[in-house]
């Protein structure tokens, strides 16, 4: 038997992005029974399972065409604009969940394109907000996350930097260093998540009170990954699962005090049954 202190990281679970977006869910599941989500509404399995019991399909982008006539969630990272067109073309009922940060960066983005800017991305290129960025720039922009998977030599001497929301803060400066170091005027338009960005300092501090700790976030996440990097660099006992089912018992040997803590696609509602679960033991 186990004798455990067992505290959740106030600060983790879903930013406000992702609350909007399961709101939105859930809202409309209960009016129509049957919704469709344009790729996983969040990047947790066991959040999805949930939603899906409920009644929401996950749809591939692959499936888009052929989908009429139904209720068609865009989830919070957001779309290019070719999919609007054919989800009204179809006859389909767009619930929008966009989160409000994203959309202002498309718009952003937009006005840079119109204005002749020579428009950076510092983002993953398969990343679905970047991919909806991509779209609205009508792939005229550059993606990368190291600056070694840009042509340098092709690089125009004034640019425009974005970033993917979820980036780091200290790497977005870092690659604006490394641009004026090699003589490009970089004008950087700092567009990273300061809800999710802050996060780290949070969690850090968090995982230095505790002997160990649980990380819990999907297999999928990217902000779950980075996250968890952050706990371990402060704390070596620091353990990802997915489910409880993950939970190894020989991770609390010696162990008094343990922390919970989760990425921004985590819901809170899983955090607690890892918790109960310790607390059962």
């Amino acid at each position: 038997m186990l004798n455990l202190q067992v505290e959740i990281d106030p600060h983790s679970g879903f930013c406000f992005g992702v609350v909007k977006a399961i709101e939105r869910a859930e809202k409309s599941i209960q009016t129509h029974k049957e919704i469709f989500s344009l790729g996983q509404i969040v990047h947790n399995d066991e959040e999805v399972r949930r939603l899906e019991q409920e009644g929401m399909k996950t749809i591939t982008h692959d499936q888009l065409s052929g989908l009429h006539n139904s209720k068609v969630l865009i989830r919070a990272h957001g779309e290019p604009p070719e999919t609007y067109e054919v989800l009204r073309k179809n006859g389909n009922e767009i619930i929008d969940a966009t989160c409000p940060i994203v959309l202002r960066l498309q718009d952003r983005v937009r006005h840079s394109l119109e204005q002749g800017e020579f428009i950076l991305i510092f983002g993953k290129r398969d990343h679905p907000e970047v991919t909806g960025l991509m779209g609205h720039l009508g792939l005229k922009g550059l993606v990368f996350s190291k600056l070694d998977e840009l042509d340098l030599t092709k690089l125009p001497e004034r640019v425009t930097l974005y970033s993917q929301t979820t980036m780091s803060i200290d790497a977005l400066y870092a690659v604006r260093e490394e641009l004026e170091a090699l003589g490009h005027i970089v004008n950087l338009k700092d567009t990273v998540c300061r809800q999710v960005s802050g996060r780290k300092f949070d969690m850090q501090t968090f995982s230095t009170k505790h002997d160990v700790i649980v990380f819990v976030s999907g297999t999928e996440s990217s902000n779950g990954k980075i996250l968890f990097s952050a706990c371990r660099e402060v704390n070596p006992r620091s353990y990802k699962i997915s489910s409880v089912q993950d939970i190894d018992l020989n991770w609390f040997n010696q162990c008094e005090s343990v922390g919970i803590c989760g990425a921004t696609s985590t819901p809170q509602w899983l955090m607690e049954k890892a918790r109960g679960y310790l607390i059962s033991l």
